[in-house]
């Protein structure tokens, strides 16, 4: 086109760009040579390809070379795969401590520090270390420290314990108490453990893909279920796996209409450990709520004892009942068709669970509180009431509030307005708890 044609074309067509430099046009001429075309974007997959191809012949040489199976190759590659999808695999290092000012017990988390070079119980402890003596603290004030059990830190010779004891001598250690009860409650039998997986399995075939996930919840919503989704399970988080079971159990019947069609070999499976879903339900939100009751700043070695041996008899009345064939402590596991075989099953499993309870927690059971702290007309009078009634219904209830109890008699019941309050309150447990101590 001529120049004095294309200029009455950007004065007729463009008449916002008759003042623009040139600098401008050839700005837009980059732009429209570097659009991506047909031609282009074949040619960049073609490239790909060929390095891609290019890879595969490398890698097919390197095993050759290696003179052994094919499957050697995962070898060979793995390093390389590890750094770039695990580009930032740091080790954080989390400290909490507690204290008591005027009378009251705080907890903080004064840092979280990365592990540069490795986590190994010197390295955590130069760290500690360091903490402290940036902040003018001397080690002396820390009496007492607890770990989650594990070698780095409880070592004989290397462990985090080791060193610290060196330079504190008195420190008492403890392994946590949550983290003990975690472990208490991952001690499942085989069959047990098979069921809690079919649960799982189930929960990742309808979560794990979105139109699973729609078409459940619209027929949970066919269905008038008061949930319409179900909840994922995590090693991590210790209380998901009752709350996932819980959820679970309540959308039975839905879960095995939606699997009729979706996968009927995992709906008979699941039909067949249906009492082992509502045992575990049952059992792990127990657990739960035991969780739930070790938690928080105003937690001592004293309330855990209190929580820790009234769940302890909870467990051992559970198992003379279960033998008896008595589910009043099991709902879930009540309204399912119970055989002799399961009740077994279920009576071994929870004589190994307090098995394992005692064994873990025979520190804090056995530890001998001074009867200052506790009223011993109190616990007499405990005792005398589980000896003259051995209803399961009425012990139940007892070991339930029993620490709601012991603290009740011993501290408001000589304000002589204790019962009154409990009475008034509008907390149902403080009605129970009121009600059980006034018989008391």
């Amino acid at each position: 086109m001529k120049p004095s044609k294309l200029q009455d074309h950007l004065r007729r067509r463009h008449p916002d760009k008759t003042e623009k430099d040139l600098k401008y046009f050839q700005t837009l001429k980059d732009k429209f040579q570097k659009r991506p075309t047909l031609d282009r974007m074949f040619a960049s997959t073609s490239q790909r390809n060929d390095d891609g191809l290019r890879a595969t012949y490398n890698i097919s040489l390197l095993i050759a070379k290696s003179g052994k199976p094919h499957t050697i190759g995962e070898k060979l590659i793995l390093p390389a795969v590890e750094e770039s999808t695990l580009p930032d695999n740091a080790a954080l290092l989390l400290a909490y401590v507690r204290f008591i000012v005027n009378q009251e017990i705080y907890e903080e988390l004064p840092f979280a520090r990365t592990l540069i070079t490795d986590t190994k119980g010197e390295s955590i402890f130069h760290i500690l270390k360091d903490y402290f003596i940036e902040k003018a603290i001397p080690l002396s004030n820390v009496i007492s420290v607890a770990t989650d059990g594990a070698p780095a830190m409880v070592g004989r010779y290397r462990g985090f314990i080791s060193y610290l004891k060196q330079n504190v001598s008195g420190v008492l250690a403890i392994h946590c108490v949550i983290h003990r009860k975690h472990l208490v409650a991952k001690n499942l039998s085989v069959r047990l453990h098979e069921s809690l997986h079919l649960v799982i399995d189930a929960v990742n075939r309808i979560r794990s893909n979105a139109l699973n996930t729609w078409l459940f919840a619209q027929l949970c919503e066919e269905n008038d279920e008061h949930f319409h989704q179900l909840l994922l399970h995590t090693e991590v988080r210790w209380l998901s796996k009752g709350l996932c079971l819980t959820r679970f159990f309540a959308l039975f019947e839905t879960i095995l209409e939606f699997l009729d069609t979706k996968d009927k070999i995992l709906k008979e499976n699941l039909m067949k450990r249906k009492t082992d879903i509502a045992y575990l339900t049952d059992l792990f939100t127990k657990f739960n709520m035991v969780n739930l009751q070790l938690q928080g700043d105003s937690s001592n070695l004293i309330k855990t004892k209190s929580i820790l041996s009234a769940f302890f008899a909870r467990v051992k009345l559970m198992k003379q009942n279960i033998g008896r064939g008595e589910f009043s402590q099991f709902p879930n596991l009540s309204q399912t068709s119970c055989q002799e075989d399961d009740v077994s099953t279920y009576v071994q499993h929870l004589n190994a669970l307090c098995s394992d309870f005692e064994s873990r927690f025979e520190d804090i059971l056995t530890m001998v509180i001074p009867p200052w702290i506790i009223n011993p007309y109190v616990q007499k009078r405990i005792s005398a009431i589980l000896a003259a009634k051995q209803h399961t219904r009425y012990l139940s209830r007892i070991m339930e509030y029993s620490e709601e109890i012991f603290n009740f008699l011993s501290i408001v019941i000589p304000s002589g307005k204790g019962v009154q309050r409990c009475y008034q309150s509008p907390n149902e447990k403080n009605k129970q708890t009121g009600s059980l101590a006034e018989e008391i």
